[in-house]
């Protein structure tokens, strides 16, 4: 792995940190503004909406016009929105930041963009998983800096990730070379916000499979994602700091996963078999969790769900990648986070139509639905291996 590799690492696991110092936060500091589950929900959701829109733009124009341009402008936006969001006096203010983070956040696709760039195809998988590792060694940091950040205020964790997303701008303006060789020269119109893409991309050979598969996963995560807090806050009566320090605990987990079980995995199993692997568990530990409303089960079961849930991401964007040209590499990330965008639009939505403040109980369903979600997932990517699987894997 070369400089620029690392460096990009480096950055991502910046720009890690400063969104996990929001996740167990949001849910609460949403409240604070006397939103209701719904309206929560949407607050969720208007993020990764907006994502949905701006990521094949941004991985588009990291074709055309390079990497570190494009990951300046994504970083900006973090920067910019998470402060608004700290300061914010009501919640318009709020739900306008989340906006315009989202809208300029094509951070992680423009860095996976690069990492592709900067990998051979034999080291590829190695590289992906070392990124993924960077992303839970974020999640790891996160929780840390988002408890401190909690002694004073929620809206305090919003300016400590803006501050946390400034240095990875910084790190980026003056560390980071430019990693695309060859730019693509085209008369694509830049504002095309790529709806005609979305579309035909789901019928791209091997790859557009992957984004199907990738759509699904992350909507069932999503779906878990928004319920998991007020499951962990209501049902198992804990308090936000509790939930902070089992982010913590989980990205501990994953960061081992990512840095050295997949390594050893890669030795015995294909990338399709990891993946399968992942996903059957996830799906096994979104039913289970709300079985039994008792902290030390759901603890022990969220144990084994952040082991096998960090084998999933790694193992897509890889598969993506060695069935991607490397000239469109940028374009193909774009597409899959904007993919993963709109299952993280939608999955907060359905689970806030679920659920009912009066009934406790009710945020076990997006668990359940989520479980059963992604083992119809499975038996669709098993089924359907044939078709996403490269020559060499």
């Amino acid at each position: 792995m070369n400089r620029s590799f690392w460096i990009i690492a480096l950055i991502n696991l910046i720009n890690s940190m400063s969104f996990t110092i929001l996740i167990p936060t949001l849910y609460q500091y949403g409240r604070e503004f006397h939103l209701s589950d719904m309206e929560t929900s949407f607050l969720f959701a208007i993020f990764s909406i907006a994502q949905f829109f701006a990521t094949p733009i941004i991985g588009k124009l990291s074709d055309r016009f390079g990497r570190r341009p494009l990951l300046i402008i994504s970083l900006v936006g973090t920067v910019i929105g998470n402060l608004l969001a700290g300061t914010a006096p009501n919640a318009a203010v709020l739900f306008l930041a989340r906006f315009l983070d989202g809208i300029t956040g094509g951070n992680i696709s423009v860095a996976q963009a690069v990492i592709a760039d900067v990998t051979t195809t034999e080291n590829r998988a190695k590289g992906f998983g070392i990124f993924g590792a960077s992303l839970g060694l974020g999640f790891v940091l996160g929780p840390i800096l988002s408890l401190v950040a909690q002694q004073r205020s929620l809206g305090t964790a919003f300016l400590v990730s803006s501050a946390v997303a400034a240095i990875a701008l910084i790190l980026t303006i003056f560390f980071l070379p430019e990693t695309l060789t060859k730019k693509v020269v085209n008369d694509v119109n830049i504002f095309d916000l790529g709806l005609r893409d979305l579309v035909k991309g789901l019928t791209f050979p091997k790859v557009g499979m992957l984004f199907i598969i990738n759509f699904c996963v992350g909507t069932t995560f999503t779906l878990f994602t928004f319920a998991f807090q007020p499951y962990y806050l209501e049902v198992l009566h804990q308090d936000t700091k509790s939930l902070t320090l089992l982010f913590f605990a989980i990205g501990i987990v994953g960061v081992l996963v990512q840095i050295q079980g997949i390594k050893l995995m890669t030795k015995y199993l294909s990338l399709v078999k990891i993946l399968f692997l992942g996903l059957f568990f996830r799906s096994l530990s979104f039913l289970l969790m709300p079985v039994i409303p008792d902290i030390h089960f759901f603890l022990v079961i969220g144990m084994i769900f952040s082991l096998f849930n960090s084998l999933v991401q790694p193992m897509i964007s890889t598969l993506i990648s060695l069935n991607t040209r490397p000239e469109e590499q940028g374009k193909m990330s774009g597409l899959n986070a904007s993919y993963l965008s709109a299952a993280n639009g939608i999955g907060p939505i359905i689970a806030g139509l679920m659920v009912n403040q009066k009934n406790p109980a009710t945020y076990g369903y997006p668990l359940y639905v989520a479980g059963i979600f992604t083992f119809i997932v499975l038996f669709f990517a098993v089924r359907n291996r044939r078709k996403f699987t490269p020559r060499m894997v």
